[in-house]
């Protein structure tokens, strides 16, 4: 059974074209074949917010969309999963987001037309909407362009209501170094990132010490490192887990699944090992699928899966 007012999710919402099983990336002027295509709920913020529906928490999603089909497939997807759309904005003027992915089974290329996600303002978040929820997610934050500049603002206004806070900003479509997250950073009590992202963002290669450095301004930072699992950095402690061996189909997402799992694990009052156990666990169920959110786990596929995994050794 969900639980009642437990997440609140501040992002953006697009849909996902997309193609995989695909060798190897197109050049320009050249074309290449995919095993299968899918039209898919995209955004890093909605494919957190079905993994952690899918594991038992009710969430509420704040967001904009056009009045496009686009727009309406979104709201529908998310209904679908039990996810409350009622704050998200529909405008007429805008489009929605859209991505295009060519994903093999090792990574993914993609194309991201901003639409609404650019958009979304602190205009449009209630003002009371940490009332009653216990966590707060936000991601994305390159491309939620009007709202770049009101994330600290938002998580720190979260801790206050006594609203626990996770951030993952993603990457940088432009490759860049944006000082201000390491700032964001200061202000939330779980960092997402993974080792591209931590190394950019701290300047050391080495991603032990990147970490280090990171759990200086965070309490729990977490870095996810893909097939090989995740590190985690808690008040000083380290944790390491190794990842899950699947049949890898499409990659996209798996990220956000991780975050969702981990943070569904700390709610539940995990150490850190578990955690990221847990959050490793939902990231490979997500890459066995296409698309972000219809390989996510409940919590029964999750314990069986745990536990073949535990008896293969």
């Amino acid at each position: 059974m969900a639980k009642s007012n437990e997440i609140v999710v501040i992002g953006e919402l697009n849909v996902d074209l997309i193609a995989s099983g695909v060798d190897s990336v197109p050049v320009l002027g050249t074309e290449v074949l995919a095993d299968d295509f899918n039209v898919a709920l995209g955004s890093a913020s909605a494919i957190f917010a079905c993994g952690i529906a899918r594991l038992g928490h009710s969430v509420t999603f704040v967001s904009r969309v056009g009045n496009d089909d686009f727009g309406h497939f979104c709201l529908e997807s998310l209904a679908a999963r039990g996810i409350a759309t009622d704050r998200i904005e529909i405008d007429v003027q805008s489009k929605t987001g859209v991505t295009v992915v060519v994903s093999t089974a090792d990574d993914r290329a993609m194309i991201t037309f901003l639409g609404a996600i650019a958009e979304l303002s602190l205009s449009e978040v209630p003002a009371d909407i940490f009332r009653g929820h216990k966590h707060l997610h936000l991601t994305s934050y390159y491309l939620q362009k009007a709202l770049q500049a009101d994330f600290p603002h938002l998580l720190a206004t979260a801790r206050m209501a006594g609203t626990t806070t996770s951030f993952d900003p993603n990457s940088d479509p432009t490759q860049g170094r944006d000082e201000k997250v390491l700032e964001i950073c200061r202000h939330t009590e779980i960092l997402f990132l993974n080792e591209d992202e931590a190394r950019l963002l701290t300047g050391v290669d080495d991603i032990e010490a990147a970490g280090r450095q990171l759990n200086e301004l965070c309490p729990t930072v977490a870095i996810k490192l893909g097939a090989k699992g995740a590190i985690g950095f808690q008040k000083g402690a380290i944790a390491r887990v190794d990842g899950f061996k699947i049949n890898a189909v499409d990659s996209t997402g798996a990220g956000d699944s991780f975050a969702a799992g981990f943070v569904h694990a700390f709610l539940e009052g995990g150490d850190l090992r578990k955690c990221l156990t847990i959050g490793n666990a939902c990231g490979a169920f997500s890459a066995s699928r296409p698309g972000g959110t219809d390989g996510q786990p409940d919590p029964e596929e999750l314990e069986r899966f745990l536990m073949y995994a535990s008896l293969r050794g």
